[in-house]
């Protein structure tokens, strides 16, 4: 590995062990997963609508409240300001998410399909399993935290 590119990998680790946001990033994961499981369980106990296009509608309610949230505070300090900036990020972020959603959908398919455990434990266990790579490529690419 050349000098440059360790001292890049160095810097974004760095950038990633912030203790205050990833606690941050915690409590503002906790609150979209919340949203997410009021919302899944909702549409599927009271409309009938599929588990996937209900985990879809879910899924995106809980990351706009994850994104406001994160702008306004997890990552306050980072981004450039304006309409197009942040309507830029909104749209890496969506992106990133998008992974997670397919982790979260792989590992709730899986585990209500194959060992009949319950949609919402499959959903949380699911949103736990992502939260890992949302939390690093959140910090990295959205919101570009080792540019400080």
């Amino acid at each position: 590995m050349s000098k440059s590119l360790s001292e890049a990998v160095r810097t974004r680790i760095r950038a990633l062990r912030s203790t205050a946001r990833f606690s941050q990033f915690v409590g503002v994961g906790t609150v979209g997963a919340t949203v997410d499981n009021v919302v899944l369980f909702l549409l599927v106990q009271r409309t009938g609508l599929g588990l996937a296009w209900a985990k879809l509608i879910a899924w995106e309610l809980g990351i706009v409240v994850i994104f406001v949230i994160n702008e306004q505070w997890t990552f306050s300090s980072h981004g450039e300001d304006g309409v197009g900036p942040l309507g830029r990020r909104f749209v890496r972020s969506n992106a990133v998410r998008f992974g997670g959603l397919l982790v979260t959908l792989a590992v709730l398919t899986v585990l209500t399909e194959q060992f009949d455990v319950w949609f919402m434990a499959a959903n949380v266990i699911g949103i736990g399993v992502g939260f890992f790579v949302n939390y690093t490529c959140e910090s990295l690419y959205t919101w570009q935290v080792h540019q400080e």
